[in-house]
């Protein structure tokens, strides 16, 4: 008997293992390997599962709204909004950052840096009731009465739909959303001597050379996920950090944001009040309000119109259409 349990148990591993098909990132020239929990690895199974579910309004209250509601591939994972917008048409408190290379925000999630990690990421919007409205031990029992997604959770994790399933697979799949193809990247990185413009050139010398935007959008994700204040309000309705922390030093403080895609994400800042990138130089060529905690490389600039055309040029560059365009990301017919 202990025989045949024996050979059961190593068929049952035998046939997990077929299962467990390692996800090949792409990883662009420049950037490094993301870092991976050890108990959400990617797998082909893994992703395709967190794929669907990003896509599927079941995990809403009402399944009227996805992750992708707020989170548009075509728009580089924003939503044109200045807020976000949950069920029942309610508008949420900050603007949808973008997803482009979340793998790489070890430093903490959202405007304020108040979520450690993609896969607790998740319970924000899920148990928020102008989000999603619907924890994720309601929103397993519908996925449990549904069999594609008991089959793939099975394959993906071992087990049936619950919370922990539902974090780690959508985590998976927002970790493939690596972008690093812009014409900037080919430039600086692939060393195409051509793929830049003159203008673009010069609006890169101006981005690292001339002004201070390197010193906090800065390494190939053009940020440094520092807390900063970048003296948009002398008054802030929204604390920012603080409001994580309860600290006063904390105070209207905001994380800088990646400008990967910059032309496509707007409108900008942590509520969506600046709607072009011309007026989002304007904020930066004035140096901003005054408040206490702003940033001390903060100070008015004087620019020229042509380097002010060279500065958007060079940012509008920062574009990866192939990131946009990708296939993999976007829902498929199964």
């Amino acid at each position: 008997m202990r025989y045949y349990c024996s050979i059961l148990i190593i068929g049952i591993l035998c046939a997990w293992g077929s299962f467990q098909n390692n996800y090949k990132l792409d990883i662009p020239e420049g950037f490094p390997e993301p870092v991976f929990p050890e108990d959400n690895l990617l797998t082909i199974e893994r992703v395709k599962l967190g794929k669907r579910l990003f896509y599927d309004p079941i995990l809403s209250r009402d399944s009227t709204i996805s992750c992708a509601s707020c989170h548009r591939p075509e728009l580089a994972f924003t939503d044109a909004k200045p807020k976000g917008i949950g069920i029942r048409g309610q508008e949420v408190a900050r603007n949808s950052p973008t997803l482009v290379n979340v793998a790489y925000q070890s430093k903490g999630l959202f405007h304020d840096q108040g979520v450690p990690s993609l896969e607790m990421q998740i319970l924000v919007p899920s148990q928020e009731v102008k989000e999603f409205d619907l924890p994720l031990l309601l929103a397993a029992e519908r996925l449990k009465n549904d069999s594609i997604y008991r089959i793939w959770s099975q394959k993906a994790y071992g087990r049936e739909p619950d919370p922990f399933v539902i974090t780690r697979a959508i985590a998976a799949f927002e970790r493939t959303l690596i972008g690093g193809n812009s014409k900037f990247d080919q430039f600086y990185y692939q060393k195409d001597s051509t793929a830049l413009s003159i203008s673009e050139q010069r609006g890169m010398d101006l981005f690292f050379d001339s002004l201070s935007c390197a010193k906090c959008h800065s390494g190939f994700n053009f940020t440094n996920l520092a807390l900063e204040n970048n003296g948009l309000y002398e008054v802030y309705a929204d604390s920012g950090r603080m409001r994580i922390t309860l600290k006063e030093e904390d105070r209207d403080l905001f994380k800088v944001p990646t400008l990967r895609n910059i032309a496509l994400t707007g409108p900008y800042m942590h509520d969506g009040s600046i709607q072009t990138l011309e007026e989002v130089i304007a904020h930066y060529e004035k140096g901003g309000v005054n408040h206490k905690h702003k940033s001390h490389l903060l100070e008015p600039l004087t620019l020229s119109t042509e380097e002010k055309e060279d500065l958007l040029s060079f940012l509008r560059a920062l574009t990866d259409y192939t990131f946009v365009q990708n296939p993999d990301f976007v829902p498929s017919e199964e």
